[in-house]
């Protein structure tokens, strides 16, 4: 019998071994949402294999963003808020308190009360310590890990009729699954399976998104040059084209207005560093280094900008997680735009290139004699963790991938679904940071200076949810692959739900889908939503906003559409000298409003224009956020039949007609519909911050 059984495996070696290695799910990715995902499958009685082309685990949570991109922590659940738990655990241990005390640290980015501990979480942490705590988690699960394992994305992908049996990686070792997930930050199994993909940025037409596109002209926070006291020229010779572009920036024009193009919104490392002189490593110089390449720095500081540490966020024992921050800055503008697509030669080229970047900026703030000398004198306090990445020059693993692939699946997330503008089906998990996407190039604009262009920061009025569908590939690419980080958004919906806890949610939610796949013999499209929404909700996962964080939020946004006549919302103004796009106050229409920057030292001003039904009297009204740092003098002149009458209005307060709609009359003018009606806002003679949001005409009934 034994004879038997022996003759019978050396006739059929390669079917047995194949059997052998075969798993319920594969997933494939380093990220931490493969982690999550992984440990999902075993939690629901799935073999799993996680193949990761990294050696160390957790992508960007591990990789230096310890300082959480969280939104609201309260639509956090599942596995995500269970990682988050274990890092509140290991910082009540003193042991974890190396360079620094808890108490010196402070309380900072947790979410609990002394009452709750096995609910209490924390939001920031070192890379170090988030890598060993994903690595515990998949040592609970007995999961197997496979590291430095690459796809072969040119034949490594078998498919037969519309599934995935196998994938290949590059040392020739296969591995054979019922189901497949993809959750790498390049999307580069989803690409070879055949599924289609889109990268770079769609065009406002496409889905009717008001941020889509080409952004010229929209100005957010301090990520632009015209924050600054004077503007910076771009060429070597300044003022004299002819002498050629400096480094760094683009001869390029940079697109029409709202239209679609292949550029990557851009990437940086959130390398972790350190004051202290026990754990420091001090700047050194990188090979190759050449200051020239750094001209558009010291143009920027020669402008009057010091802000180099404002996004040097506090991580416990003395360290940070940086990040870009400014005009000029650590993300690399512009460098990135091939490497969706790259081949793993060149993306390593890339990265390369970006790590000699930021090595090479950090050196030159720290060396060169055109850097203010209060600015090097801070820097050089600084250096890099010697406790981190210490296999890799205490340089971070992972560079941040902001935005590769995205998914062209079963259901687009796009910006008016993020902002509840259209409803979303069957949700798999929450978002709710805002949408934020970096700049995607630096230009020449027609006067002549460098500016930035594709930052967007929008709100997405409060927590959002994501579809099932957005996880799933269309049914006739493929039946047994998910992919819960390149999710099938548009870029600027992507600009919020690219926060690592939200992959993580989506990697375990993927997971399920594919372990329900599994046990009912279905294609991933084929799950009800209501068996999937079951067990999500048995896992903790949240699917809607909690009844405490609706009943809590005030609406940050107002409903243009509630208001009688005719609008104009600030993004359809003209506007002239640089306007700076915000909504960090709340009570503002459409998608936030504008701002001058408090920048007296050039006239900026917003021309409102409208197409009137018919000639009478109109009624002028205006909207802006209010607040104490506003302007008590804003200019607004009303342009009307009889001339031009100006205000000059408070806008630290606004006394409105109505509590529902906070608009303040500017007065009643006769209009002829023979001419556009024009309202121009400006900051001429402003005493603080100038603020435009929207401008009515609502006609006045004869009677």
């Amino acid at each position: 019998m034994c004879s038997m059984i022996l003759a019978t495996l050396l006739l059929f070696p390669a079917s047995q071994a194949k059997a052998q290695t075969s798993h319920d799910v594969v997933v494939y990715g380093g990220t931490a949402a493969a982690v999550t995902a992984a440990i999902q499958s075993a939690r629901m009685g799935q073999s799993v294999v996680l193949v990761s082309p990294d050696v160390h685990l957790g992508g960007l949570t591990s990789g230096g963003l310890g300082w959480t991109d969280t939104g609201n922590k309260a639509v956090i659940g599942g596995l995500a808020k269970d990682f988050y738990h274990r890092v509140y655990k290991h910082y009540q241990n003193d042991s974890a308190w190396k360079f620094q005390t808890r108490q010196k640290y402070g309380n900072r980015a947790q979410g609990h009360r002394a009452s709750d501990d096995d609910q209490a979480t924390m939001w920031v942490f070192e890379p170090h310590v988030a890598e060993n705590i994903l690595d515990e988690m998949l040592a609970e699960h007995d999961i197997t890990v496979i590291r430095d394992a690459w796809l072969d994305r040119e034949k490594g992908v078998t498919k037969r009729d519309g599934r995935i049996e196998s994938i290949q990686t590059l040392d020739g070792k296969a591995y054979a699954g019922k189901m497949f997930i993809d959750a790498t930050y390049e999307g580069d199994l989803i690409a070879a399976a055949g599924v289609s993909t889109a990268h770079g940025r769609e065009g406002i037409s496409d889905y009717n998104e008001p941020h889509a596109g080409v952004q010229t002209g929209v100005l957010h926070h301090s990520h632009h040059f015209d924050v600054l006291p004077k503007r910076v020229d771009p060429y070597v010779v300044p003022g004299d084209p002819s002498s050629g572009v400096i480094p760094l920036v683009s001869p390029d024009p940079p697109g029409e207005f709202g239209s679609a193009d292949d550029r990557v919104q851009a990437y940086c490392f959130r390398t972790c560093m350190t004051n202290d002189p026990r754990n420091r490593v001090a700047w050194k110089r990188p090979e190759g280094y050449d200051p020239a390449t750094y001209e558009i720095m010291a143009r920027t500081f020669e402008a009057g900008w010091r802000d180099v540490f404002k996004k040097f966020d506090p991580l416990p024992n003395h360290k940070t997680d940086t990040n870009n921050h400014g005009p000029v800055s650590f993300d690399n503008i512009g460098a990135n735009y091939d490497y969706p697509e790259a081949t793993y030669e060149r993306r390593r080229e890339i990265i390369q290139q970006h790590e000699n970047y930021q090595r090479g900026l950090l050196y030159f703030i720290a060396t060169d004699p055109r850097v203010p000398q209060e600015v090097q004198d801070k820097i050089n306090q600084w250096g890099l963790s010697a406790d981190e990445f210490t296999d890799n020059e205490h340089w971070p693993h992972q560079i941040y991938v902001r935005e590769a692939r995205r998914m062209v699946g079963q259901f687009v997330m796009t910006e008016n679904h993020l902002r509840k503008d259209l409803p979303t089906p069957d949700s798999v998990g929450m978002g709710s940071y805002g949408i934020d996407s970096h700049n995607t190039q630096r230009y020449i604009t027609p006067e002549g200076y460098v500016q930035n262009e594709g930052d967007l920061g929008v709100s997405t009025r409060g927590p959002y949810k994501i579809a099932m569908g957005a996880l799933l590939p269309q049914r006739d690419e493929c039946e047994n692959l998910l992919s819960p980080v390149c999710v099938s958004a548009t870029h600027v919906a992507f600009g919020s739900i690219r926060m690592e806890p939200v992959f993580m949610i989506l990697g375990q939610s993927a997971a399920t889908i594919a372990a329900l796949a599994n046990q009912t013999d279905r294609a991933v499209q084929d799950i009800p939503y209501a068996d999937l929404r079951k067990r999500l909700l048995d896992d903790k996962q949240i699917l809607e906003v909690p009844a405490s964080v609706a009943k809590s939020s005030h609406p940050e946004s107002l409903d243009l559409k509630s208001i009688a006549g005719i609008s104009v919302d600030d993004t359809q103004a003209e506007r002239i000298g640089g306007w700076i796009q915000s909504h960090a106050s709340g009570n503002f229409y459409g998608s936030g409003y504008h701002h001058d920057g408090k920048g007296t030292d050039r006239l900026k001003r917003a021309i409102y224009q409208a197409e009137l039904p018919k000639p009478g009297v109109y009624e002028v009204r205006v909207s802006y956020p209010t607040n104490t740092n506003r302007s008590k003098q804003t200019r607004m002149d009303v342009h009307h039949n009889d001339g031009v009458t100006t205000h000059r209005i408070d806008q630290t307060q606004l006394k409105p007609a109505s509590k529902t709609q906070p608009l303040l009359t500017l007065g009643r003018y006769a209009f002829d519909a023979s001419s556009r009606a024009k309202v121009v806002i400006s900051n001429e003679d402003a005493n603080g911050y100038v603020v435009i949001d929207l401008v009515n005409w609502l006609p006045v009934e004869e009677k």
